[in-house]
């Protein structure tokens, strides 16, 4: 089984400008094309510079949450003001995080690594939590050796 820990983590706010992924959520070539394109649009327009300007710290999150029956994908900050501009404020439950650590080359592959390896190999795995819905987020902490670092956050309750 791929490495991750448990960890409790106190609630936390997210301030997110995001996007409604319309491919169906077992197209991942889909999904992962509409992230990509949404990062490149929220970095090249300076909305996510905007963004990290009222950050409390140097994370940036890229935030997977249902709402109102669709799939939404935000890029997202620590903080606890507003902007115009952000379309959603993301509460993050006190609780129980299963976390799976990694770097990549980009922030991209990044995300897309620990999703496949949270999603596809950690929670099928664990025995005695389960992830039942809810905000969850790869956090993309900063870089080291020419790669970006982070971790995958997905709030799980116990069986």
């Amino acid at each position: 089984m791929a490495g991750y820990t448990l960890e409790e983590k106190n609630s936390f706010t997210v301030l997110g400008i995001g996007t409604e992924l319309t491919s169906n959520y077992t197209d991942f070539a889909g999904i992962i094309k509409e992230k990509s394109d949404f990062w490149c649009a929220v970095s090249q327009d300076g909305r996510l510079d905007t963004l990290k300007k009222l950050a409390t710290n140097d994370y940036v999150f890229a935030v997977n949450e249902a709402v109102n029956n669709k799939m939404m994908h935000y890029a997202g900050v620590m903080t606890e003001e507003s902007l115009p501009e952000a379309t959603r404020v993301i509460q993050f439950p006190k609780g129980d995080y299963i976390v799976v650590k990694g770097e990549a080359k980009t922030a991209e592959e990044l995300s897309n690594t620990l999703t496949g390896i949270a999603f596809g190999q950690v929670l099928p795995e664990v025995k005695d939590y389960a992830y039942v819905g809810g905000p969850n987020a790869t956090v993309e902490m900063g870089q080291r050796n020419g790669l970006v670092f982070g971790e995958m956050w997905i709030p799980v309750v116990r069986k």
